[in-house]
C-alpha cells in the first residue's frame, strides 16, 4: 500500500470526490482551462525536461506538459485511484507516450533525490495536512536549481463561484470558505505565508502573482447550477438540509447564475496564484 499520512484528502479523493471529479474530467478542465497556459509559461519545460505533476488528478496539466517534454518525461502523482485510472485511459487515447502516472501522498512519496528539473501543480498543491513537510519532499525531488510553478486558490472574493453559493446563505448553512494556513481550498491565499512555507522548505527566487481566468461551470444556468451544488462544498451544503430547501437553493442558485449566461456557456472568474520558486543550485 502506498505510504500516505494525508488520511482525511485520501478518503475524499478515493471516494465520491475523485469519483466525481473523474466521471465530470471534462467540466473540470473547462472550469481551470484558462491557468493552463500561464502555468506552463512559468514553468518553461524544456525537451529533455523531467516533470513532475503534483495533485495531477485526471492527468490535463500532465499530458499538456508531456509535447513540451519531449525527449523527457512527465510524471503525474495523486492521493486519487479513479481520477488516476481516468488519467491513464486519456493518456492512452491520445497516444502520450512520455507519460505515467502514480499514486501517493507528495508529503511522504519516496521520490528518487534529484529527479526531477520542474515540479508543476494546478489546484493540487494546497491540500497538505503539513505543508513544509510536502514542499521539502517535493523539493528534494528537484535537481539543484530545478523549478516550480503551481497554481493554488487565492481569496474567495475573486472567485465568483463562491460568491454565487455565498448568496445561497439564508437557505443554505454557509459558514467560511476555509482560512489561509488550514489545508483547503485557500490555505495558500496569503502569498507572504506561502513564500515563508517554500522558504521554509529550502526553495529560494520565491515569486507570486495573480491570475485571473474566466472557466466555463455549464452550458446555461440549470446545467451550471446543478454541477455546482453536486461538487464539493455545494453537495455538502445540500446534503445538510431536506428536499424542499434543496430545491429553493438550485432555484435561487439558477437565478443568480442566468446573468452569466453567454453564447451557449456560463462563464465564471477565477483568481488564483501563479507562484514560482527554485531549488538552490
Amino acid at each position: 500500500m502506498h505510504h500516505i499520512v494525508n488520511t482525511g484528502q485520501a478518503q475524499a479523493w478515493n471516494g465520491y470526490e475523485g469519483t466525481h471529479w473523474a466521471r465530470n474530467q471534462d467540466r473540470w478542465d473547462a472550469v481551470n482551462a484558462g491557468f493552463n497556459e500561464p502555468l506552463l509559461a512559468a514553468a518553461a519545460i524544456r525537451e529533455q525536461d523531467h516533470v513532475l505533476d503534483i495533485g495531477c488528478g485526471a492527468g490535463c496539466t500532465t499530458r499538456l506538459a508531456a509535447p513540451q517534454a519531449l525527449d523527457g518525461r512527465v510524471v503525474g502523482l495523486d492521493l486519487s485511484a479513479p481520477m488516476l485510472e481516468r488519467a491513464r485511459e486519456s493518456a492512452r487515447r491520445e497516444n502520450v507516450g512520455n507519460v505515467s502516472f502514480e499514486q501517493g501522498d507528495a508529503q511522504v512519496h519516496a521520490f528518487a533525490p534529484g529527479s526531477f528539473d520542474v515540479v508543476i501543480s494546478r489546484y493540487g498543491v494546497m491540500f497538505f495536512a503539513d505543508p513544509v513537510a510536502a514542499f521539502t519532499n517535493i523539493g528534494q525531488a528537484l535537481r539543484p536549481g530545478g523549478r516550480m510553478a503551481f497554481i493554488c486558490g487565492a481569496d474567495a472574493e475573486g472567485n465568483e463561484w463562491l460568491q454565487a453559493i455565498a448568496t445561497l446563505r439564508d437557505i443554505l448553512p454557509v459558514g467560511g470558505f476555509g482560512t489561509p494556513g488550514s489545508p483547503g481550498m485557500f490555505s495558500l491565499a496569503d502569498p507572504d505565508r506561502t513564500s515563508e512555507l517554500l522558504s521554509a522548505a529550502g526553495f529560494t527566487h520565491i515569486t507570486a502573482a495573480r491570475v485571473e481566468a474566466q472557466g466555463t461551470w455549464g452550458q446555461d444556468a440549470d446545467d451550471a447550477a446543478a454541477f455546482l451544488l453536486g461538487s464539493g462544498p455545494g453537495r455538502h451544503l445540500m446534503s445538510q438540509v431536506d428536499q424542499e430547501t434543496q430545491d429553493r437553493a438550485r432555484q435561487a442558485l439558477t437565478d443568480i447564475l442566468r446573468p452569466h449566461e453567454e453564447n451557449g456557456a456560463v462563464r465564471l472568474r477565477s483568481t488564483a496564484w501563479l507562484v514560482t520558486a527554485n531549488r538552490p543550485k
